[in-house]
């Protein structure tokens, strides 16, 4: 059917304008985070990122997410007791994860053994406050432990026990790098973790609510996340980014590379966002933990090269209101923390579960299951056709 772009597309009965991928149209009424894409402001539950980000830690902003306040000392140390208690894995999940292909990917790796937790704790009581209590333990805790267990599985090397004298993002860097990490560097993935832990209802947080409203277990809820998360029009631009940075090579092409990709209607990899029509506050604030991180660890060349390119998008791509996304300046930061580049997205499940579990506990206080409707563009009815008297159809 040819539809010009300014012609709308109205659902039959109900005369509902058709928006592809969903766009402007509300889904569900929320209270976990506000976007400002006109002002570049982006709070959690009321509070400005930059103050979280400047004061707060990855575990607070995580209670503050699912539970909507800030938490009391007392509650505060009481939850990252119970994380630090649930960090291990049970070895059927280590003895599983030694069967995947050392080739996969690790978010496929990640999704199975997300899954499987259902397995051991199959009780669903999602009525029960405790129940929720304890899966979001669990989930928030493990998570982490799984991602750094396939990357030494995959090299054939035996999983490292969490350490029970490391904070939440400290004890994570040890088990993936087998180094007890510097504590700059660990409080700098912490704020990347806090940076990325909620953005309202992207794709994969919409799939967890869809998920959470079928009434399933969160573990179900996480893994249907982390499978959307996975796709690369979702998870997985910050490492596009760093490709692409090394194809520009120096400070000196940024600007005829921008120049060819805008002639060739090519996208430019962590430029623009759905959401903003300025800077992404996320990118202003990961910027500076790169300089941070290069300050104290030695510079990175490939931090130049996209200094360059966001000095020429600025004329260029500015006034179309694209600019520097999340996703531009993390890659930077995550090299130097020697994080493998395939690893960067595991790593933003590993945030971003924080937000899908606030948005399956408010799923849970105000369900109604996600049955949205579709506009039919398919044959009319026609009469059966006998095997004999059929033509070979197209496309097969």
């Amino acid at each position: 059917m040819g539809v010009t772009k300014n012609e709308e597309i109205r659902h039959g009965k109900t005369g509902i304008v058709f928006r592809p991928g969903l766009e402007g149209v509300p889904a569900t009424q929320s209270a976990i985070c506000e976007i400002d894409g006109q002002l570049g402001r982006l709070s959690y539950r009321g509070y400005p990122l930059e103050d979280l980000a400047a004061h707060s830690t990855f575990l607070e902003t995580t209670y503050l997410l699912i539970w909507g306040e800030l938490p009391s000392p007392q509650q505060l140390r009481d939850f990252e007791e119970e994380v630090q208690m649930h960090r291990r894995v049970s070895f059927r999940v280590r003895d599983m994860m030694k069967c995947f292909p050392a080739s996969g990917h690790p978010m496929d790796a990640l999704q199975s053994s997300a899954a499987s937790l259902g397995l051991f704790y199959s009780r669903r009581a999602i009525d029960d406050p405790q129940y929720i209590y304890d899966a979001v333990i669990r989930l928030i805790a493990k998570i982490p432990t799984m991602v750094a267990a396939f990357q030494l599985i995959r090299k054939g090397q035996d999983p490292i026990q969490p350490r029970d004298d490391l904070a939440y993002s400290a004890n994570f860097l040890y088990m993936l790098t087998e180094r007890e990490p510097d504590p700059l560097a660990a409080r700098i993935f912490d704020r990347c973790l806090m940076l990325h832990a909620e953005h309202s209802l992207n794709a994969s947080t919409f799939s967890a609510r869809v998920t959470a409203s079928t009434l399933t277990d969160p573990y179900a809820v996480v893994a249907s996340a982390v499978g959307t998360l996975a796709g690369p029009l979702h998870g997985g631009a910050n490492e596009d980014v760093l490709t692409m940075l090394e194809e520009i090579g120096t400070p000196a092409n940024a600007a005829a590379y921008l120049d060819e990709a805008i002639a060739s209607k090519r996208k430019v990899m962590g430029f623009g966002h759905r959401e903003y029509r300025v800077k992404d506050p996320r990118a202003v604030i990961l910027q500076s933990l790169a300089e941070e991180m290069f300050a104290r660890f030695g510079h990175d060349q490939l931090y130049d090269v996209a200094r360059a390119l966001e000095q020429a998008a600025d004329s260029r791509l500015g006034p179309k209101g694209i600019y520097p996304n999340v996703d531009f300046y993390s890659g930077l930061v995550y090299r130097k923390l020697g994080i493998p580049r395939d690893l960067f997205t595991p790593v933003f499940a590993i945030a971003r579960v924080a937000g899908w579990l606030a948005h399956w506990r408010e799923q849970l206080g105000a369900n109604r299951i996600f049955r949205p409707s579709q506009i039919y563009t398919g044959s009319p009815l026609r009469s059966w056709i006998d095997a004999e008297s059929r033509l070979p159809a197209a496309g097969a």
